[in-house]
Order: C-alpha cells, then structure tokens, then sequence
C-alpha cells in the first residue's frame, strides 16, 4: 500500500482500514506463533502499513484542529 492510496479515504475509511490491518496482523502473528507463517517479512509491511494509516489519520485530524481555531 503506497501512501497516494490513503490521501483519498476519509477518516472514517482510515479508522476502518486500520482496525482490518491490526486484525490481520494479530493472524498473522498466531500463524507465527504456530510456525505456520511461510513469509516473515509480510509481518513488516503490515506493520509499515498501519504506520501509514495512523499518519494520515494524525494529519486529517490535526488539520481539522487547525481549521477549528
């Protein structure tokens, strides 16, 4: 997932997308756990994916601060 992807959803599309990410991540790492995980760098990029949610999400909100005031 590219960052361009994420400037066009809401917020509410941002919260939704991270809470599918984390859940994901949290399978992947009972996979791992179990030894069943073929590809360990998918936990990376998942990871790196919710960090980019959470930016965005961080920008919309302090812009919305910003415009507030």
């Amino acid at each position: 997932m590219k960052f361009a992807d994420l400037k066009d959803l809401t917020l509410v599309e941002l919260s939704a997308k991270g809470r599918d990410l984390r859940l994901e991540k949290f399978e992947l790492r009972k996979q791992q756990a179990s030894g069943q995980l073929e590809k360990s760098t998918q936990l990376r990029t998942l990871r790196k994916d919710i960090a980019r949610v959470e930016t965005r999400i961080s920008a919309l909100r302090n812009k919305t601060k910003t415009a507030a005031k």
